[in-house]
Parts: C-alpha cells; structure tokens; sequence
C-alpha cells in the first residue's frame, strides 16, 4: 500500500504562497515550504521530548519537538498547529493554555523552513501517538542541548529552535 500524495504551499522568500509541491519534492530539492512545531512545558520549566520510531522515513529513532509537521496546501498555520497536536499527541489545544513563540524563516536561523512555534502548558504526559513516538522525557533547555552536543541522534532543527525559543535556558 502506497502513502498519499502530500501537498504543501510552496513559498518565496517573504513566507508568501507561490505555488504548491509535494512534500518528497519540497525536501529533495530544498524548496521553501511551511511548518509547525510545538514545546510542552511543565511547571519545571522542562520540555517534553520524544523520539521518534524506529520506522519513521525521515529522522528515525531521533529526539523530537514535542510536536512537528507540514502546513498543508492552503492550511494556515494555527489549523495545522491544532491538527498535528491532536493527531501526534491526542490534545486539543482549544482546552489548554498555549501561546506562540515566534515565526522564523530559514534565512539565517539554521532551519529548514518557515515555521511558526507554539508552546503547550501542562503538567503530565500527553497521551501520544505510538505510530510517532516511541517514549519520551522531559529535559530542560540546557540538558537538552548537552545531549544533543554529546551525540544523541536528534531532528537537525530541533536545537537550533530550542536556542532561537529559549537560549538554551529554562523558560
């Protein structure tokens, strides 16, 4: 059985629609796509931190943002922000306190692709998606960075975020 056909909005250098492309075409040719990604944060100041399956195409057995994914085609980014944290960790973000952490471009910050980031406030464990992540942890910005520093395999956009959102201190 074959995976659906991705579509994502393809973008200039301004985070303006262009055009559409599918998601294996935007990441084998580097094309400017969108993307989300969330932090849950427990009153500790820790994130929560997974690591994806073993079977993930892309990233296998890496740590994780909380949360990660596409904007689709013709998506915005709040309506994906609300749909990945439902479909990776079965939370509706319209019962919990959130905020947005900023908007990044790729030009200069060490990331991939335009991305909003969100930040979830909560106490316990999400009940996640076995299909996504195979366990998780929570780490403090700082332990964080030095596992990744130390060699834990880790989503290449993951450290460079937690620096742009929270210098690597506890937030």
């Amino acid at each position: 059985m074959s995976e659906a056909v991705e579509w994502l909005d393809l973008v200039d250098e301004h985070d303006e629609v262009i055009g559409a492309v599918t998601r294996d075409e935007a990441w084998a040719r580097r094309l400017p796509v969108r993307g989300v990604n969330v932090f849950l944060v427990n009153p500790r100041g820790e994130l929560w931190i997974p690591r994806r399956t073993p079977h993930k195409r892309m990233f296998p057995g890496c740590l994780d943002m909380s949360v990660g994914g596409h904007v689709e085609r013709g998506e915005s980014y709040g309506a994906a922000f609300r749909r990945e944290t439902r479909e990776e960790l079965n939370l509706d973000v319209d019962t919990l306190p959130w905020r947005e952490l900023g908007a990044f471009s790729p030009h200069g910050t060490g990331l991939n692709i335009f991305m909003r980031v969100y930040e979830i406030h909560t106490a316990t464990d999400p009940p996640y998606n076995p299909e996504d992540f195979s366990g998780a942890e929570w780490l403090t910005p700082a332990a964080l960075l030095a596992r990744i520093a130390a060699g834990d395999p880790a989503k290449s956009d993951l450290a460079p975020l937690v620096r742009l959102c929270y210098g690597g201190k506890v937030p």
